[in-house]
């Protein structure tokens, strides 16, 4: 028999409850070669991953790879075709309706109804879960003040910006206490200060126990959110650790970036070989990876090539990405 609704309200402000994480022990999410498929297309193709209460897990690949594919078979928009999945100790397929209790989502695309108010896009979908009236009221009152949008409780949404609608979307996802939320690019289109103000509430939803699933586009996003992040590519996982570790084993740490014309760059992966673990052509550019850079810069220089620009960064994780997918373009 199904539980019933879920009536404890999560104090968000407050810090006692610290970071928690991998080390824990404590899974929120479990899939054992999840597959889905749709007539004869395979979307997903046998997938393993596990997820740790108060960790930020990362989905990343590019379009086509099956990310929202899986995405929405953990939130129980769509059924998987084999394979186990367990949110919160809870079988998705037979348990689909406590499950959804147990998730909150925060889309892509903004779908907060236009007809209502800030605070009353919280009450309205607080009444979806059942909950007592007056808790949801509690609950919309805690969530405005910790997406700081307490001032705008009587504001029409049209009035806010994109960054206040990222987050009144998150404010509502978390109207049910979920144990798991599941983010959509959840800083799609929004400006640097925006963003950043996004992510300090997701770290501090992690902070709190909260467990996150996260798709973005954006690499710095995932590096500074992410816990762990796996890599998808045509329905399969093809890579998954911590941002840091995955940079560690499959880029080199430093990146040097050479700018010429074109007869120039032809001529430099011969001249840096024997210096070099890896090139990459891109454009007018020429990406060197290394573990020394100033050997590499060297060989350069007494080269004689005419190099226009040299740019010297540190090893990123679009660098993993893109090394791991490739630089084709999918649409």
């Amino acid at each position: 028999m199904e539980a019933g609704p879920r009536t404890g309200a999560l104090s968000l402000n407050t810090q006692t409850e610290k970071r928690t994480g991998a080390g824990t022990g404590q899974t929120t999410l479990v899939a054992r070669g999840l597959k889905k498929s749709y007539a004869d297309f395979e979307a997903v193709k046998g997938v393993d991953f596990e997820v740790h209460r108060g960790e930020c897990f990362g989905f990343l690949g590019p379009n086509g790879a099956g990310k929202t594919t899986t995405m929405k078979m953990i939130y129980a928009a769509a059924v998987p075709t084999s394979g186990e999945l367990e949110v919160a100790g809870l079988d998705v397929r037979s348990a689909e309706r406590e499950v959804k209790r147990r998730i909150g989502v925060v889309p892509q695309e903004n779908n907060l109804d236009e007809d209502l108010k800030v605070k009353e896009n919280l009450l309205v979908y607080g009444r979806y879960f059942d909950l007592p009236r007056k808790l949801v009221r509690q609950r919309a009152e805690e969530l405005l003040e910790f997406v700081q949008l307490s001032d705008k409780a009587g504001a029409k949404v049209e009035q806010l910006s994109g960054g206040m609608k990222r987050r009144l979307l998150i404010a509502r996802a978390l109207i049910n206490d979920p144990d798991l939320v599941v983010l959509d690019e959840p800083t799609t289109g929004l400006d640097p200060q925006a963003r950043h103000l996004v992510w300090d509430k997701l770290r501090q939803l992690t902070g709190e126990g909260k467990t996150l699933i996260l798709t973005t586009h954006y690499m710095d996003e995932a590096a500074q959110l992410c816990d762990r992040l796996c890599i998808m590519e045509n329905g399969r996982i093809i890579a998954e650790d911590a941002p840091r570790a995955l940079i560690s084993e499959h880029v080199s740490p430093e990146v040097l970036e050479f700018r010429a014309a074109p007869e120039a760059l032809e001529k430099l992966p011969s001249i840096v070989e024997d210096v070099a673990d890896d090139v990459d052509r891109i454009g007018e550019a020429l990406l060197v990876y290394t573990s020394d850079s100033e050997a590499v810069t060297r060989k350069v220089r007494e080269s004689g090539v005419e190099v226009r620009n040299t740019l010297h960064r540190q090893a990123s994780l679009e660098d993993v990405f893109l090394k791991l997918t490739g630089r084709r373009l999918v649409d």
